[in-house]
């Protein structure tokens, strides 16, 4: 469990297309076998040390004639950003996903110091 000072704690969401595959015949859409799309996502303002970092489907339109096979997952979280991943496979047809996320970490104080 991450404790958190009360008055440096930060929240940062947002909700993002990672992809709208049906409207070009994309790989995702189309293609068949592992598919993987990830975009970093950069935070509005630095964590004092990397969050934890919840995602949720908030959009996905996928083939009904077909199984639906998603896993959704966060990779690289750092201070400034994390990786938002989706990955498919077999003959899942995806036509596009949009993906909502929230971050939640302690916030650097201007009284912190570096002692090197």
């Amino acid at each position: 469990m991450k404790r958190l000072r009360s008055h440096l704690i930060g929240i940062d969401q947002g909700d993002t297309l990672l992809f709208s595959d049906f409207q070009n015949n994309g790989e995702m859409w189309t293609g068949r076998g592992q598919r993987e799309r990830r975009r970093r996502i950069k935070f509005s303002e630095a964590f004092r040390f990397p969050p934890t970092v919840q995602t949720s489907v908030s959009l996905w339109d996928m083939d009904a004639a077909t199984v639906i096979r998603a896993d959704v997952s966060v990779e690289t979280v750092t201070e400034d950003g994390f990786d938002l991943v989706f990955r498919t496979w077999g003959d899942s047809s995806i036509a596009r996903v949009r993906i909502g996320w929230i971050a939640m970490g302690e916030l650097s104080d201007d009284e912190d110091w570096d002692v090197v």
